[in-house]
């Protein structure tokens, strides 16, 4: 079972979005207000257990949660500095505003991270 794209939603999806490449990346963001996008990578323990806790914060915040793998695209690890993933980057009217790279969050941190910044 594959992650729902953004052409599969509504606004505010429930779900994170997966994204294929850069454009996904830009057109999400500049679509919506509030964006939280997690860099991971396949194989990627840390990434994978985060996957259910942004299924929660997807489903008890308006902003739209995204999921891409930098490695689909190379560009995108120079663009956005990726070092470690996962890397958790907040936009908020098309522009980065917040980021972490500290591992495994819980989902209230992810979704104070999200409010923080409102």
């Amino acid at each position: 079972m594959t992650a729902p794209t953004r052409d599969d939603q509504a606004a505010s999806p429930e779900r994170p979005v997966a994204l294929e490449d850069e454009a996904d990346l830009d057109a999400l963001v500049e679509t919506d207000e509030t964006v939280l996008v997690e860099f991971y990578t396949d194989g990627c323990g840390i990434c994978a257990s985060m996957e259910p806790v942004l299924g929660i914060v997807a489903q008890e915040s308006d902003a739209v949660i995204g999921t891409i793998n930098p490695r689909d695209d190379p560009p995108l690890v120079d663009r956005f500095d990726v070092q470690s993933v996962p890397l958790l980057v907040v936009f908020r009217d098309g522009e980065p505003v917040e980021r972490v790279a500290d591992g495994f969050q819980p989902a209230e941190e992810v979704l104070e991270l999200i409010e923080t910044e409102a």
